[in-house]
Order: structure tokens, then C-alpha cells, then sequence
């Protein structure tokens, strides 16, 4: 019997094998872009290397409304990554429990149900999908049985299907898919799980055979990044599986970085923290200072932000303060030419607004520094304790 030497069998070709996944995933789904197709095929193969990285990035896979196709790319990208494990009905010590060293790829269908505002009961399961995309993120589970403190891995590559957002926390370390329905002449090859899922499930496991091989030199590698700190951690897993793979990946995969980054950018992707920071840029104004029922009333008139129905009175002097705390700025006790009252000053924006939300005008450091204006006649200062201590005119 004739045995050949693995040496001498043929190289796979990396670069066909992403041709065909990404041709798979066309024939089924309409993605909103070519970038987008790149993308997905790049992380559905990354999928099959996951002991070489660093970081497991998130697939976020969202749409407006329903029937855009998020649950068949959810289908296919199920019949095509390395070990899923769906995680719908699934209880989260399962899901722990199915996590190591060389862990599945978490698929969530319906996420919204996990992080939406009817959310309940799913507290262990948003901890798992925070803390995994990162190596050496243990959850710490204390084992009465044993009187012992277990740590069980989270680090995981996971794929969450929804409508809306999800939360910060998850779309800052994600690849973000914005699914649309199919528009007029649009058509895709109908997906059927018996007939397909077979053939899927075969370029699956060369692609594993691919990149399984050759799991130390991906380890190893740093290819160069076109962009920066998380989104480079997050990125970096699908731009170095185009690079082992060569021909026009490498191109595709650093343009498909850009593109959709930039997307994410461009499409509101704030958190409510630094909108309300950047909000209180324009309700300032050009005004030094301002008391506190005044910036409310400034940041709940614009029809556009959220103060308004910002819970069930809208934003309110205590939550302002609670956020507005995390950058370090507090309120204080500010003599107005109308009277004294609880109020915040410029000065104290200053530093937050050139850290997080730069704008291209004139640096606010640079500006000349301003004195406490008269506010606009007609709004009323609200009444301040007698005990509360006094501040100096100027001193704002």
C-alpha cells in the first residue's frame, strides 16, 4: 500500500478557498456592500484559527426592521465557522461550560432579547460576551462542592444577530454588518439547511485544514494595520488571515478595515455618555457658565437628542451629574448677574471636549477666557439653600 508523504501533497490555495466562501455567502445573502462580504469572510475564516489570537472580534449582525436577511447569514455563517454553538435557549453554564482552550464560535440569534430594554434574567450570558473578546478574562465561579474558586475561560469568537444597536460594550469590539431588506431586481439562491448545509459544512473544514496548519506562524504574525488601538485588536485576526492567504486578499481585507470603520463612524456610533458631553458643547454656546436647570432645558429643547425622554421626566440634574462625573466635571455653586445657583462651568468642558470630541474649530484652550454672562431674560434661577456656600463674582 502506497502512503504519501504529507511534504509532498499540493499547498492549498488560501486565496481560493476565501473566493469560494465568499462566493457561498453572496449566492445566499444580499450584504450591503462588497466591503461588508469581504469582511464576513474573512472573520468566518478567522473563526477556524481562534487558538492564535490574541483577541476574538464580535460579528454584530443588525438591521432596522425584520426580513432583512440577518438570520440567514447567521445560517450560513453557522455552516461555514469552526465549531458553532448556538446559543438561542441555551443556559449560560452551558455556554461556559462549552468554552476552552480551543473553544466554538458563539452564534446569537435575536441578541436583542439578550441586551434589549425588555432584557431580564441574562446577566451571566452579557458578561460572557464582554469579557471574551479578550484572552485571560476568566469569570470566577466559586464551587461550594469543592469549597474552591473555579476560573472558567469566556475568550471565544462570537456572532450576535439583532435588530437596533447592540450596547457599546459589544459594537466597540465587533465587525458591524448593517443588513437591509433586498431591494427591486435583488435575488439570492434559496438556502435549504439539508440540501446546502452539507457542502458548507466541507469548505468549512478546509478551511480548517488551512489555517489549522500553520496556527504558530499566524500567532506570530503582525501584519501592519490601517488603523488603531481596539479597532486594530479587533481587526487584526481577519487582516492576518488575508495576508497567509495572499493574491488580493491582503488589499480586500485593509480596504474592507477602513470601509466599514469608517462606517461605524459615520452612522452614530456614540455612546449616550459622549453624545450628552458633546450636546453640552452646544448648549453652552459662547456663555461662560451656566446654572444647572438652564443646560437641562438647553439640551432638552433640541427635538433631535434623547434628553427629553431621557427616562420618565427626561434628563434630570441628578443623572446630568452622575455622567457628567465619569469626566471628571462637577457642578458647583456659581454667582450669576441673576443670582446664585447650582451651575457647571466652561472651564471645566474644557479638557473632555478636546479629549473625546474635537471638533475642527478653533481649540476651546485657545479661546479668550469669558466671564460670566447674564442669562437669557425670563429664565428663572432656581432657589439655592442659604447654607450653601457663597462663590466670589469672577471666580467662574
Amino acid at each position: 500500500m502506497t502512503t504519501t508523504n504529507p511534504a509532498d501533497r499540493p499547498p492549498i490555495d488560501g486565496a481560493a478557498l476565501l473566493d469560494a466562501l465568499r462566493d457561498a455567502l453572496t449566492r445566499y445573502v444580499i450584504l450591503p456592500s462588497p466591503h461588508a462580504a469581504d469582511a464576513v469572510t474573512l472573520w468566518i475564516a478567522a473563526s477556524h484559527a481562534q487558538p492564535a489570537w490574541p483577541h476574538a472580534p464580535r460579528l454584530v449582525i443588525r438591521a432596522p426592521e425584520k426580513r432583512c436577511g440577518k438570520s440567514r447569514l447567521l445560517d450560513v455563517t453557522e455552516a461555514t465557522c469552526h465549531a458553532p454553538f448556538i446559543t438561542v435557549n441555551s443556559s449560560p453554564a452551558a455556554v461556559y461550560r462549552s468554552i476552552t482552550d480551543d473553544p466554538p464560535t458563539l452564534l446569537v440569534d435575536e441578541a436583542d432579547t439578550i441586551f434589549g430594554p425588555k432584557a431580564e434574567g441574562n446577566e451571566d450570558l452579557r458578561g460572557l460576551l464582554n469579557a471574551g473578546h479578550q484572552r485571560n478574562r476568566p469569570a470566577k465561579r466559586y464551587d461550594a462542592n469543592t469549597g474552591r474558586v473555579e476560573s472558567i475561560p469566556t475568550f471565544a469568537m462570537a456572532a450576535l444577530a439583532g435588530i437596533g444597536a447592540m450596547p457599546d460594550t459589544i459594537e466597540d469590539r465587533a465587525v458591524i454588518i448593517r443588513m437591509r431588506r433586498r431591494g427591486p431586481g435583488e435575488t439570492v439562491a434559496p438556502f435549504r439547511h439539508r440540501r446546502d448545509r452539507p457542502n458548507l459544512r466541507q469548505l468549512a473544514a478546509d478551511l480548517s485544514a488551512w489555517l489549522r496548519a500553520d496556527l504558530k506562524t499566524l500567532e506570530k504574525a503582525e501584519p501592519p494595520m490601517p488603523v488603531e488601538d481596539r479597532a486594530a485588536d479587533t481587526w487584526e485576526p481577519l487582516v492576518v488571515v488575508a495576508d497567509h492567504a495572499g493574491g488580493h486578499w491582503p488589499d480586500r481585507a485593509r480596504a474592507a478595515v477602513l470601509a466599514l470603520t469608517a462606517d461605524a463612524d459615520d452612522n452614530g456610533q456614540i455612546s449616550t455618555r459622549l453624545r450628552l458631553l458633546t450636546d453640552c458643547r452646544t448648549a453652552f454656546g459662547t456663555d461662560a457658565a451656566l446654572p444647572t436647570a438652564v443646560l437641562l432645558d438647553r439640551l432638552k429643547a433640541d427635538p433631535e437628542a434623547p434628553w427629553g425622554d431621557y427616562g420618565p421626566n427626561g434628563l434630570t440634574a441628578m443623572k446630568l451629574g452622575t455622567i457628567l462625573r465619569e469626566y471628571d466635571i462637577r457642578s458647583d455653586t456659581i454667582r450669576f448677574q441673576t443670582g446664585q445657583a447650582k451651575g457647571y462651568r466652561r472651564t471645566d468642558f474644557l479638557d473632555p471636549w478636546a479629549r473625546y470630541c474635537p471638533t475642527h474649530d478653533t481649540p476651546e484652550t485657545d479661546r479668550p477666557a469669558a466671564t460670566v454672562l447674564p442669562l437669557t431674560p425670563g429664565v428663572a434661577v432656581p432657589a439655592v439653600p442659604a447654607s450653601t456656600t457663597q462663590v466670589r463674582p469672577g471666580t467662574a
